[in-house]
């Protein structure tokens, strides 16, 4: 399932940072720390590797 906005995008390669031992779990906050929590290193690689362009920047909702 890709990423549904740029600031999605965004929290999963911040958590998949995380997964890959990159970057320190402590410096995640909001929704890449849950994604982190909740979401296998093949899950986030999916939202991370979404196309940017044409994604809105937040959406509303859990759609």
């Amino acid at each position: 399932m890709p990423a549904k906005s740029k600031a999605q995008q965004r929290a999963a390669g911040a958590a998949l940072s995380a997964k890959r031992g990159e970057t320190r779990v402590s410096e995640l906050q909001g929704a890449s720390k849950q994604m982190y929590d909740s979401m296998t290193e093949e899950e986030l690689e999916d939202y991370a590797s979404t196309d940017r362009k044409g994604l809105p920047e937040k959406v509303d909702g859990d759609d």
